[in-house]
């Protein structure tokens, strides 16, 4: 409940050489002159011993109280850094439960409360737990854009223009007889004019890349036919034996995946079957059916085989792998015509090494053209459902009746502005309050 008090570790598992425990709530002062006797001025640290509610000491600590509603929850909340040995923590810890009205905090509670309380919104939320979970650069970047509020300062932005136009409708519709109210034909034109240009506005972050791309990885598919080389790749680029290296075709059966970061980009390679027109057996033939289908699913191509040989894909890279071997065995039936040579990106051997440093600026060229653009924010599927729903609203016929009645178009912005509110948590998000917060570690 969140009339409750909680209190949890805010920091990182002891042993360390600070804990900061953290307690928001009504009783949250209550808690800090248990421990230490007294409340400290409010926004300044002090150095206090504390006891629990039996006298007994348990560390000298540094001791922060912020009285609500200016707080990260929106409510008092106070800090406790402690020394951060195991037993001490836990002595504090102790002490704390045993103080009616206080209890341990959920997972992601503490930012719950501050959505609850108009601290932050629902998209600031989700920022958040992204840049808890962020493992590279751009997975931070972008994490950190949308924590900022980038995404919710566009919505705000949105909603004015909204609140605008609703507002001539209203004036048109209940006000036509004042002499200061705009009537008639100027009245629907500038309306439509408005929502087509704020469609256009929307258009605009639709077609940027969504920000699962970036928190997922990238997917980067190593495809060919049998012993083309894909197996050696894939062991090369995450440096270890990964998939087994063999002469005979069809050893690879299943797709293998492993994440990488390049750059600072996140990505999931995956090794796939050999493809070929007739398989060795049943089980092979699902793997070559499981390869096609993580080539029609993936973000960038790696291709080993014959340019003339490579699928349809809008960002494949056409590698001519095993160079080592066909330069070395001149006349043989392995090295490559002219007409193939032209139309490979590049030549590589993953035995040698040869082509690797061109094959990894290949592959961040063709993902940085799916990230956002520096200072630009993406759109998580549930951001940009709302959003898509809002352009839909927008979206008028202009010879269709619609487009000629004001009550409809009324309507329609209405609307718009309730499926822009689900962005930021103004309206219908029970239902996934539990599974974003839930995201979160004790104690944030």
């Amino acid at each position: 409940m969140v009339s409750d008090t909680i209190f949890a570790l805010s920091s990182g598992m002891p042993p360390a050489a600070i804990a900061v425990v953290r307690v928001s709530g009504p009783e949250a002062g209550v808690a800090l002159k248990t421990l230490a006797g007294r409340l400290p001025e409010a926004r300044r640290a002090s150095l206090a011993d504390l006891h629990d509610s039996a006298g007994t000491p348990l560390d000298r600590a540094l001791l922060l109280w912020f009285p609500g509603p200016a707080t990260a929850t929106g409510e008092d909340l106070a800090e406790v850094h402690l020394h951060g040995g195991r037993a001490v923590v836990a002595a504090v810890e102790t002490a704390l439960g045993a103080i009616p009205g206080l209890r341990r905090a959920e997972a992601g509670e503490f930012t719950r409360r501050a959505f609850l309380n108009g601290r932050i919104d629902l998209a600031e939320a989700e920022g958040l737990a992204d840049l808890l979970a962020a493992e590279t650069e751009s997975q931070r970047i972008q994490a950190l854009g949308m924590a900022s509020g980038h995404v919710s300062r566009a919505v705000a932005g949105w909603q004015d223009r909204l609140l605008t136009l609703m507002a001539g409708a209203e004036a048109e519709l209940n006000f036509a007889d004042e002499d200061d109210v705009e009537v008639g034909d100027a009245v629907m034109r500038r309306l439509r004019e408005g929502m087509e240009s704020l469609g256009r506005a929307l258009d605009e972050w639709l077609a940027r890349p969504a920000a699962e791309v970036i928190s997922e990885g990238l997917s980067v598919v190593i495809a060919g036919p049998p012993n083309a080389g894909k197996s050696t790749l894939i062991n090369a680029l995450a440096q270890r034996e990964l998939a087994i290296v063999s002469p005979v075709a069809g050893t690879t059966r299943d797709v293998i995946e492993t994440p990488l970061a390049l750059d600072g980009i996140a990505m999931r390679f995956s090794d796939t079957a050999g493809i070929r027109d007739e398989a060795g057996d049943g089980v092979e033939a699902i793997g070559i059916d499981r390869a096609k289908a993580a080539i029609e699913a993936a973000d960038i191509l790696l291709w080993l085989g014959r340019p003339s040989d490579a699928p349809e894909h809008p960002r494949v890279i056409r590698i001519a792998a095993q160079a080592d071997r066909w330069r070395d065995e001149a006349g043989s039936e392995r090295v490559p015509d002219a007409d193939a040579v032209a139309r490979w990106d590049l030549a590589l051997s993953a035995m040698t090494g040869e082509g690797m440093d061109a094959l990894h600026r290949l592959i961040v060229e063709q993902a940085r053209r799916m990230l956002p653009r520096e200072g630009e924010a993406a759109l998580r599927q549930r951001q940009r459902s709302a959003l898509v729903e809002a352009r839909q609203w927008l979206d008028i016929m202009p010879q269709s009746p619609e487009a000629e009645d004001l009550i409809l178009l009324a309507e329609r912005l209405r609307l718009a502005g309730i499926a822009l509110d689900r962005i930021t948590g103004r309206a219908g998000v029970e239902d996934m309050l539990d599974a974003l917060f839930g995201r979160f570690c004790i104690g944030k």
